[in-house]
């Protein structure tokens, strides 16, 4: 008996794209309405349900493509390289947008920082802020914001795929 099995590259390539085409469509709305500095709450649930969705339907297409069955292992399989795909353009995206779209956004996301770190702990000495701020300046390395990008993708790709994939499990039935 031959099964038809899916194709976890061609389906990472399509959703990983959807899911990385939604998410950066979202931060530039966000830009558009000039809320780059805010980080509004909407834009992280639009991001999570624009991953939940990309996941579960290339799931879906997963499952329909290979003859109806999908096990725990494909779905996490499927999930993860889905959210590698969007991980790897999403940088990309974030490359492109901090050198040459908004090439202070370091600069000004650090002020805004400070300012945020000021207001909401105004008995902060000098000294304390320049240690966080130091710390913080570190963390925006374009090196360590990919590595931070990559994974938080796969760490919310794996709980989306695990959920997902109990859910819609279809095991083939043993010979």
């Amino acid at each position: 008996m031959e099964t038809n099995k899916a194709s976890v590259k061609k389906i990472a390539l399509n959703y990983g794209l959807y899911m990385a085409l939604g998410t950066i469509a979202l931060s530039v709305i966000v830009d558009v309405m000039g809320m780059t500095y805010e980080q509004p709450w909407w834009q992280s649930v639009g991001n999570f349900v624009i991953m939940t969705l990309a996941i579960v339907y290339g799931l879906k297409a997963f499952k329909s493509t290979g003859d109806g069955f999908l096990s725990l292992g494909d779905a996490l399989k499927t999930g993860l390289a889905i959210s590698v795909v969007a991980g790897i353009i999403g940088i990309l995206f974030n490359y492109i947008f901090i050198n040459f779209i908004e090439p202070d956004f370091v600069v000004n996301m650090l002020e805004r920082t400070r300012e945020n770190m000021l207001e909401q702990n105004p008995e902060m000495t000098s000294d304390e802020v320049e240690t966080a701020m130091s710390i913080t300046e570190k963390m925006m390395s374009p090196a360590i914001m990919a590595a931070f990008g990559i994974v938080a993708s796969l760490f919310f790709g794996f709980i989306i795929s695990l959920i997902a994939g109990l859910i819609m499990k279809q095991n083939r039935p043993e010979n």
